[in-house]
């Protein structure tokens, strides 16, 4: 390999999804100012909405949250019983 190609910051990195607490470790060179103490050994911690683990195209739950869509409805479906 040639040398002076990579990064100096290239390292391992801990991910955490924030909506179902899954960590995983792979290299990266994010630039993060928190840390995390994981299985005994202190990564950087990168902090995500959504993962491959809670993501519903990969884990085949869907998430619809319509509530606007779900009043309306609701409006339309009682308004001929309104005074």
């Amino acid at each position: 390999m040639r040398p002076d190609i990579h990064p100096e910051n290239y390292r391992l990195v801990a991910f955490k999804d924030m909506s179902n607490n899954d960590i995983f470790i792979s290299k990266s060179t994010v630039e993060t100012k928190e840390t995390i103490d994981y299985e005994g050994v202190k990564y950087p911690l990168v902090k995500l909405e959504i993962s491959r683990t809670s993501h519903p195209y990969y884990t085949g739950k869907s998430k619809l949250v319509d509530t606007a869509g779900r009043i309306d409805k609701f409006k339309n479906k009682y308004s001929k019983f309104k005074k």
